[in-house]
């Protein structure tokens, strides 16, 4: 057996089998694979997290609360929780999963994120504390939505891909009705 941990191995789909691949080399031959975003809610205020500047990919963007990808057979509700605590050090937020999407996008250096993505909201309580990994996050905020979709309508480069699509392409799967889709 190889040393490559099982934790390293993700679920995509290689000539149409879902199987175990090294995440690097699913981004490196942007292969389809499964993902996992959490949107964690106060109110009509996201919680968004700034990429720390040690990640292999889209270093120092905005991103929506928490992005990752499910390890080979962990269940996607399962991998939800473990990355809020692991990247936030965020637990005891009930989770509700509303929809599966699917995208593809260049997230530079050669890589391509092509997710079908697993997508999750979570109402915070009022004060919840957020004690993120500085290997995982820079800093975050927890910004209007409204406000979000206008600063990336002004500059999506400070923005993910993904975080972009999500508020262009699937804005009302994520917030429903609470938020109106910008004309």
């Amino acid at each position: 057996m190889n040393q490559m941990s099982n934790r390293a191995l993700i679920p995509a789909w290689v000539e149409g089998a879902l199987q175990p691949v090294e995440k690097l080399e699913a981004h490196q031959r942007g292969l389809r694979h499964k993902a996992v975003s959490v949107f964690l809610m106060e109110g009509d205020f996201l919680l968004i997290q700034r990429r720390a500047m040690g990640k292999y990919h889209t270093p120092g963007l905005w991103a929506n609360s928490c992005c990752t990808h499910p390890h080979w057979g962990e269940d996607p509700d399962d991998c939800a929780r473990r990355r809020l605590m692991e990247e936030l050090g965020v637990a005891g937020v009930t989770l509700r999963h509303a929809d599966r999407v699917e995208y593809r996008a260049d997230v530079g250096e050669g890589l391509i994120e092509h997710e079908v993505v697993d997508l999750y909201i979570g109402e915070a309580p009022q004060g919840l504390e957020i004690h993120p990994d500085p290997e995982e996050v820079m800093d975050w905020e927890w910004i209007d939505v409204e406000d979000l979709a206008d600063e990336i309508g002004e500059d999506p480069s400070r923005f993910t891909p993904w975080l972009c699509i999500y508020m262009e392409k699937h804005r009302n799967a994520i917030f429903g009705p609470r938020v109106e889709a910008a004309e």
